[in-house]
């Protein structure tokens, strides 16, 4: 018989209005790695935070066996003490206090009530050896990047005797480097006898690191999948993710370029902390009305700064260039400005720029575009859900109501509400940044297909992705930036990962012949 090491049995979750899980049943096998996968809003999170004790006992229906005993978590504390750790895909870390202090905040190493700080700092940075991160252990938690602050979160939960462990989404703001140290340190856990749960939109990692998948749609179980026995593909995974299958990535799409709709001429942003830095240097672009141009860039590229310093200098000191819209020049100082001039920007962080996440759809939806709801200085509700709800069917937004909480939408959902929030602002070019981090597969297809629309709406679309094979599939044109330096530009048709990966490593400026110049 198969040692399982946590059993969770006909497991029913529901909130008001809403069944986020509807009698799913997992099963997970003692030393393994098991991947859970689904899209946004399948219930993946929901299941662990049931398994967690972040939805105590009583909340749900069902039962869960943990090492062979049934169990009733009524809050994390419970489920700590048997093991069970949780990292979820915000990181819970207080970026004032050090590594050590963060590792063993509610968990002191304490004589006669006072904290061992020897003993504290010592143990810190025993763990902190073992997930492989060579940190003081003093330093405070703000000085170190996001791939070292996921390794603290495991160290944290090692210091916490931890048997089961689970992350949600731990490489969804990782670059390759980081996410490649951070899965090679979860088959270390493994081998040590650490069992993992594991929740991902990245297929690829999935498949590289898992030894069981698990996949959920719609709060239902759909299946499990033995990694050795099974045969696995991605194609798979996606179709019983989102209950078709999806023989394209990316939906067809012929383009119908027309004029030019915005030129950036010798632009040069330097960052507002560091005197003097350049973080975008003489960048030239060409966007045209219904066509999709992409911006390649390795992190720290300066792909964010240079939107950003464009959309009303939001971002950036000492900017210089010019801007040309529709061939006329004009001056964007500021964001009101480019609103006005028709530019809209989408923010690559939804939740803390892009959305009042304790605000309701309808609220969010008209936030850009107020002026044409007013009536003599006031809104119009009315209209303004009127307006809402046509965005809410036409978006296909999963909630109820326009009246639903912007913040308790899936990742999916949250960024088609930013999206008609400037699409209401009905600007002439669209700057995307990172349109479908952090949502699944499906969703990534609907965004696409509202992309293509936009564009045939004679829209000009600028996206920003760090993944090359999205560039490749939805864009007409691509520049690729490296060191803040437009370095070259690839048509569709001439495009690769390994020529895109070429222009992105360099650190001048040049003109790539045969790339293609910009359509006139």
């Amino acid at each position: 018989m198969t040692d399982h090491i946590l059993q969770m049995r006909g497991i029913t979750k529901t909130f008001p209005g809403v069944a986020a899980l509807s009698d799913v049943s997992l099963s997970v096998r003692r030393g393994e790695i098991h991947a859970i996968c689904g899209e946004n809003g399948a219930g993946k999170s929901t299941l662990m935070k049931v398994l967690s004790g972040v939805y105590p006992h009583g909340s749900y229906d069902g039962e869960i066996v943990f090492d062979g005993e049934p169990s009733e978590f009524h809050g994390i504390r419970d489920s700590e003490r048997r093991g069970i750790v949780i990292i979820h895909q915000e990181l819970a870390l207080c970026p004032q206090l050090s590594i050590a202090e963060n590792m063993f905040l509610g968990n002191e190493r304490a004589t006669r009530g006072l904290i061992d700080w020897h003993r504290t700092n010592h143990e810190a940075g025993r763990l902190l050896a073992r997930v492989g991160l060579r940190e003081n252990p003093v330093t405070p938690v703000l000085d170190i990047g996001v791939g070292k602050q996921q390794l603290v979160e495991i160290a944290k939960a090692l210091s916490k005797e931890v048997r089961l462990l689970i992350l949600d989404e731990p490489t969804a703001a990782l670059n390759d480097e980081d996410s490649a140290h951070l899965l090679n340190l979860l088959r270390g856990l493994r081998d040590e006898g650490i069992t993992c749960v594991i929740i991902s939109h990245k297929l690829n990692e999935v498949a590289a690191i898992a030894d069981s998948i698990t996949i959920l749609r719609d709060g239902r179980l759909v299946e499990t999948l033995d990694m050795a026995a099974d045969t696995v593909t991605e194609e798979r995974i996606i179709a019983g993710m989102v209950g078709r299958d999806l023989d394209h990535r990316f939906p067809p799409h012929k383009s119908r370029i027309g004029d030019e709709a915005l030129r950036i001429e010798d632009w040069t942003v330097h960052s507002p902390t560091q005197r003097g830095r350049v973080v975008v240097s003489g960048a030239n672009l060409v966007l045209r009305r219904g066509e999709v141009v992409g911006l390649a860039g390795l992190m720290g590229a300066g792909r964010t700064e240079l939107a950003m310093s464009v959309f009303g200098r939001a971002y950036g000191t000492d900017i210089s260039g010019r801007v040309f819209k529709d061939g006329r020049e004009i001056a964007l100082h500021s964001v009101s400005d480019a609103i006005a001039h028709g530019i809209a920007y989408v923010t690559e962080d939804r939740k803390r720029y892009g959305l009042n996440l304790i605000d309701d759809i309808k609220r969010n939806v008209s936030a850009a575009g107020l002026g044409k709801l007013a009536r003599r200085g006031w809104v119009d509700g009315n209209e303004e859900f009127r307006v809402a709800d046509g965005f809410r069917r036409s978006m296909s937004i999963k909630a109820p109501s326009v009246l639903s909480v912007a913040g308790k939408l899936s990742g999916g959902n949250q960024q088609k509400v930013v999206l008609s929030k400037w699409i209401f602002a009905d600007p002439d070019v669209l700057i995307l940044d990172e349109p479908t981090r952090g949502i699944d597969v499906g969703a990534k297809y609907e965004i696409y297909t509202i992309i293509n629309r936009l564009a045939d709406e004679g829209k000009a679309v600028l996206v920003i992705s760090s993944e090359l094979p999205e560039l490749l599939g939805l864009c007409d044109r691509i520049y690729a930036l490296a060191a803040g330096r437009v370095t070259g530009e690839v048509r569709r048709a001439d495009a690769t990962q390994e020529r895109l990966m070429q222009l992105m490593t360099q650190g001048t400026q040049q003109t790539a012949q045969g790339t293609g110049a910009a359509p006139r």
